[in-house]
């Protein structure tokens, strides 16, 4: 594509354009002699990311210190008035791209100062800000509002006359003097050779075990559950323990070790599969997108200050024997590998067999000729750095090794080498033909021919057709694609919700009817379609409520055990998740038979990723490794029912080799296929992280083909709001969305060797450089597989039937199944009077197909006859056992509101003893009523004390202060510190003279922002105290909460609250939070996030009692409106300099740290996406109060003059 824009009448426009910007600030330019770092507002800092090649992307990236690619030069481009913006390190000029006039990321090309693509007009905002206009068509240099880390910079378009925020950017000079790169490197290795991925590997096919008869086949567990490890005479596991050696780098690893005489008895010895970083040899990296090593592909070379400079490419050496049998003799004999990061050599015998790359692509070698009956010695050398690596980019833990199966299998002569099963079915759904495309290989040099035998048999076992498929003659050395079909009548068709599998039993018969191999598949019939812009399964338009999912187990790194494998896809299951990306490569082959077996529909994805080096999408001398890779998956996992989609990958730019992948997929299946980075060149839209205007907008494109967003709702430790809006327009609004995946389902913290299983880390926990801190930490759940509020609420909002009232003891359900009858469920209620249960019954579902709503009759007349605040609590449970759960695990749940309001506290008692003043010096003012004793200060302003019957509530004297603050990975604001400075303190006793009210008010400072507030306390002799506070949000307002923070006793650890629970819960993440009366301990209301940060918000509340193991305490209930509250053993800024959650022990507090809140910010998802909605923001220029009432609490459950509801 050209690149240079001729000065053309239009490009005098853009210009002219452009310099009517420029005269609405003051002019200059920044010095051409400086060099720079060009930052955000929010501190990112625009970073080229070491790449060095032309048409690599700009990205915002956390500021380093020393990082050449974050350096630029701004320097006069002969033009009067515009600039060229340089990489120093790259000699290359910042380009917009070739957008011309359009949104679009920029990008580096070689500087040519006649381009207008590179001419950008500098100009100085009134805020000392600079920013930087496209000669090409008057576009500002900016980023995503969002100001997300590792997100491309992009030229955008002004909404009106001035740049909004996200165009503006702060010039820091950098003392960092950089010399341009200059590349020498030759290499003749393998593994710095693009063109050379595969060495005598043998072609993709899918995956299946040969056994030695059908009898044998059908003998083992094997046969039913085809995850677990075979029982075939005909398959040899070399899983186990190897010999290992481990060297920094390939030179100093071991020569001639492959050899069979090498020694290798000294070595130490190493699980296979495993990573060898979780077991202590190299150091483990976690880096989002920036290559752990220099950027100069395909050659892999130490970048300084990166651990790659002291660990340039570490390389394992394993070595082990194995024996083979003498009924293998005359056998074809093959070596399986099903995954090795990232490149490794193979010998058998001290000869060498082969070389593979595509760390999750299976790798298969004919070892026929290399192996001998009896002892044999096989050896793998294998690099943790390959040429693969530029396109195995993905956000993760960087880990090596042999991390999944190793086998050998041992076939005849004459061999079903692959099959290709297909299902045709349509409305009524009556009748279903499977058909077979098998390929029969013969090795021998002489012709033969076969019979392949085909049995279908029913998910009930019951034979329902067979096909015997003659070869034909098959010539010495050659192979036979053979056909064949089975007609079946009434079939069971596949779907996540009725996941039916048939069985699909394979006899290869020589020309005399005998066996000379069997092997057995797994098939599903179901028809995907795309219509009317949506997928369709089996006829039904479907709705995908999914995840991205990674590889990784807390322990043993991407080598993930069966066992953890099975537990992710029953809380995929359990928790109303129906899709998988397999993000951002092939799974290990054995989760896809759980997925046909289990029901989850999968967007099966390549394991593509270059958004370190986005310019090898378009380098043909790339093109062969991309298609190679998406071939092998297709090829691979063809005949599983549950992969619905394919994905050619993940973030790797636009390019002609992704439009080659997508054709060479396609000519091996029809299934739809997505690529997020190229919509234009798949069948699927798809788009990352939109808000929901975005979303909406994109929508509604004219685009004739389905919507679905790969990522979204970035679950980076306490996050997940809005979820409920997005899936509200998705399902109710949409013209052509079909769901998406969360970003992500687990977090990726992984020990530490030597340190407890229950101790998480992540980026830079291990000296690693680069690393992207705990960006890796983005999960539903944790490490270790927790519930979180984050899931819970997910299960809620993807839940599978919608509840509304419909008249006094009715209610509609909608049942948004896509094959389920809402009578495999029963409904389960109870009423809930002032929190408490006041009765509850369970009905039995009726008849309601899929799509379809029904009213019932919920028989709760005379429950809600008192004069309180009713709910009608609503949970649809299995009524029997399924493959995912047990009878009575609840699917679907709801709270309806009924009738009343929560009953606010009587008028404070002001009779009694009247308060007394015992001392009024040294600041302290101390009232005192019979068992009552409050003390304030004022100096201060605050309560410093609080005695009931002689125990003390307050904690070293903190009383209620201004809290503002928070620390969650999904605001960027740091711990600014604040100080409050009193303003006024006044007290007097009320007209009765028996109440005393204390006026406070305050300035509180954190940062540029400022909160005039005031709080009055009013005290009654029964020892109530009703607190009024106001807060006013001036126009530099920018805090995430406005609350009042008090420090109390210890002994107060168990908790009962009237509110929103049991879980954690946000104003924007509730959905699944009911109001109710919950009980819990202090230490109870923590949650596990990985990175430590604010936690345990309840919202909604009516009223809580903070007591201790006698019943004496105090409660806090609301006046005006509900608040929200946290109470914890640590305060928001221990949170915020704790590192690790799991250290979060050595820093508990014994003292209960009480926060109530007027109102708290949403958590939105701005740790990569949009921040919390408008509606859940804290408005600036505003005024915002509450009041609630403390009250004393005695063991026997009752206050001094004040009856505590129990």
């Amino acid at each position: 594509m050209k690149r240079i824009i001729r000065w053309t009448l239009a490009a005098i426009a853009a210009i002219q354009y452009t310099l009517g910007f420029a005269q609405k600030s003051p002019s200059g330019s920044p010095d051409p002699d400086k060099f720079y770092e060009i930052r955000t507002s929010g501190g990112l800092a625009l970073d080229n990311n070491g790449r060095l090649e032309p048409g690599s992307g700009i990205f915002t990236s956390r500021g380093q210190e020393g990082r050449e690619s974050q350096v630029w030069q701004i320097v006069p481009s002969g033009r009067e008035g515009f600039v060229l913006i340089l990489s120093p390190l790259t000699e290359m000029a910042l380009d917009n791209g070739n957008h011309g006039s359009s949104d679009g990321p920029v990008l580096q090309w070689n500087k040519d100062a006649r381009n207008l693509n590179q001419l950008w007009k500098p100009v100085r905002n009134g805020d000392g800000t600079w920013s930087f206009i496209s000669a090409a068509g008057g576009c500002f240099l900016g980023y995503s509002s969002a100001g997300v880390v590792g997100e491309p910079a992009y030229q955008l378009k002004a909404a009106g006359s001035e740049p909004s925020a996200n165009m503006k950017w702060t010039l820091a000079e950098s003392s960092l003097k950089v010399q341009p790169f200059r590349l020498t490197r030759q290499s003749n290795h393998d593994w710095e050779n693009e063109a050379v991925f595969a060495i005598n590997k043998e072609e993709g096919r899918s995956t299946f075990i040969p056994f030695a008869s059908a009898g044998e086949m059908k003998s083992g567990d094997f046969y039913r559950y085809p995850w677990l490890e075979p029982e075939s005479s005909r398959r040899i596991p070399l899983n186990g323990i190897w010999k290992f050696n481990w060297a920094d780098r390939p030179e100093n690893s071991p020569e001639d070790f492959y050899k069979t005489g090498y020694d290798v008895s000294g070595w130490d010895e190493i699980p296979v599969p495993s990573n060898w970083e979780m077991l202590g040899y190299g150091t483990p990296i976690y880096t989002n997108y920036t290559y752990p090593h220099l950027n100069v592909p395909p050659f892999i070379m130490p970048q300084k200050g990166y651990t790659a400079e002291t660990e340039p490419n570490p390389t394992g050496s394993y070595r082990r024997d194995f024996n083979i049998p003498s009924e293998w003799k005359g056998k074809r004999i093959f070596i399986h590998f099903d995954g090795i990061y990232s490149a490794a050599y193979i010998w058998v015998n001290g000869k060498k067999v082969g070389y593979t790359q595509g760390a999750n692509n299976d790798a298969e070698f004919d070892i026929t000729k290399y192996v001998k009956t009896g002892n044999n010695t096989l050896a793998v050398q294998v690099f943790r750095w390959s040429d693969g690596s530029y396109l195995e980019d993905q956000d993760m833990f960087r880990l090596s090794g042999i991390h999944r199966d190793v086998y050998l299998v041992a076939t005849p002569q004459t061999r079903l080498r692959d099959m290709y099963l297909t299902s045709e079915t349509d409305a009524p759904w009556d009748k279903a033909v499977m058909n077979i495309s098998a390929e029969i290989a013969n090795y021998s040099k002489k012709s033969t021919g076969a019979v392949l035998k085909v049995t279908l048999t029913d998910p009930e076992g019951k034979a329902v057709g067979t096909a015997d498929i003659e070869t034909g003659t098959i010539s010495g050395s050659g192979s036979a694609t053979v056909t064949g079909s089975i007609n079946v009548t009434d079939p069971e068709l596949w779907s996540a919700e009725t996941p039916h599998l048939y069985t699909v039993d394979f006899e290869l018969l020589d020309k005399n009817g005998n066996t000379l191999e069997a092997t057995t598949q797994k098939f599903g019939f179901r028809k995907i379609e795309i219509k009317d812009n949506r997928v369709f399964i089996n006829g039904r338009q479907v709705f995908f409520k999914g995840a991205n999912r990674h590889d990784i187990h807390p322990q043993y790194g991407k080598a993930v055990p069966v066992e953890s494998m099975i537990e992710d896809i029953l809380m995929f299951k359990r928790f109303n998740l129906n899709t998988i990306r397999t993000s951002h490569y092939p799974n290990d082959a054995k989760m896809y038979a759980l997925y046909d077996y289990y029901g989850l529909y999968v967007m099966d994805e390549a394991d593509l990723e270059c958004h370190g080096n986005m310019s090898l999408s378009d380098n043909p001398s790339w093109k062969p490794a991309y298609v190679d890779r998406v071939v092998r998956m297709v090829e691979r996992d063809k005949n599983h029912p549950s992969v619905i989609f394919w994905s050619l990958g993940n973030e790797c730019g636009g390019g002609q080799n992704f439009v080659a992948a997508y054709n060479a997929a396609k000519d091996l299946d029809d299934r739809p296929i997505h690529y997020e980075g190229m919509n234009d060149a798949v069948d699927i839209d798809s788009k990352m992280y939109p808000s929901l205007e975005e979303m909406a907008r994109l929508d509604r494109l004219p685009r004739n083909k389905p919507f679905f967003l790969c990522e979204y709702a970035h679950a980076m430790g306490n996050a997940v709001g809005n979820l409920d809006q997005y899936w509200d327009y998705i399902e109710n609004h949409s013209e052509r969305m079909i769901g998406g995946c969360i970003w992500d389902w687990v977090d990726q913290g992984i020990n530490m060797k030597g340190q407890a299983s229950d101790r998480y880390y992540f980026g830079g926990s291990f000296g690693d450089h680069p690393n992207d801190f705990d960006f890796c930490c983005n999960g539903l759940t944790t490490p270790d597989r927790r519930v979180t509020p984050k899931l819970i609420e997910v299960k809620k909002v993807y839940q599978y039937m919608e509840f509304n009232p419909a008249g006094e003891n009715r209610i509609e359900i909608y049942n948004k199944y896509n094959f389920l009858n809402l009578n495999n469920f029963k409904l389960k209620y109870s009423v809930i009077e002032n929190g408490k249960n006041a009765g509850s019954g369970e009905i039995a579902l009726p008849d309601c197909e899929p799509g379809r709503k029904v009213i019932v009759e919920i028989p709760y007349s005379g429950l809600t006859d008192g004069s309180g605040e009713y709910f009608l609590n609503l949970d649809a449970v299995l009524t029997e056992d399924c493959l995912w759960a047990e009878a009575g695990h609840s699917v679907a749940t709801e709270q309806i509101y009924l009738k009343g309001g929560w009953e606010e506290p009587a008028a404070a008692d002001e009779g009694g003893q009247a308060f007394k003043v015992v001392t009024e010096r040294d600041g302290a003012v101390i009232f005192r009523s019979g068992q009552t004793e409050i003390t304030f200060s004022s100096v201060s302003g605050t309560m410093t004390g609080l005695r009931y019957g002689g125990k003390d509530m307050i904690h070293c004297h903190n009383g209620f202060t201004f809290n503002g603050y928070r620390s969650i990975n999904n605001d960027s604001r740091t711990w600014q510190g604040q100080s409050v400075v009193l303003k006024e303190f006044t007290w007097k006793k009320n007209d009765t003279g028996n109440a005393v009210t204390v006026q406070t008010s305050f300035e509180a400072v954190s940062g540029k922002t400022t909160v005039p507030y005031t709080v009055t306390y009013t005290l009654y002799p029964s020892g109530e105290i009703d607190v009024a506070a106001e807060f006013v949000t001036g126009e530099n307002f920018n805090l995430p909460r406005l609350a009042l923070q008090a420090s109390l006793d210890r002994s107060l650890e168990n908790i009962v609250w009237y509110g929103r629970g049991p879980a954690e819960n946000y104003q924007d993440r509730k959905d699944a939070a009911y109001v109710g009366r919950y009980t819990s301990t202090v230490s109870d209301m923590r949650e596990w996030y990985v990175r430590a940060q604010s936690m345990g918000e309840r919202c909604d509340t009516r009223w809580l009692e903070l007591t201790d193991g006698d019943g004496n305490g105090l409660r806090v209930a609301a006046l005006d409106r509900t608040f929200d509250f946290s109470a914890l053993h640590y305060t928001d800024k221990d949170l915020w300099e704790t590192k690790y959650g799991h250290d979060l022990p050595s820093v508990e507090r014994a003292e209960v740290i009480l926060n109530l809140d007027c109102i708290q910010r949403g958590i939105g998802n701005a740790s990569c996406g949009p921040g919390p909605r408008p509606e859940f923001e804290i408005k600036k220029d505003s005024v915002y109060s509450y009041s609630f009432r403390i009250s004393p609490l005695q063991g026997s459950g009752a206050s001094f003059g004040y009856a505590a509801a129990r």
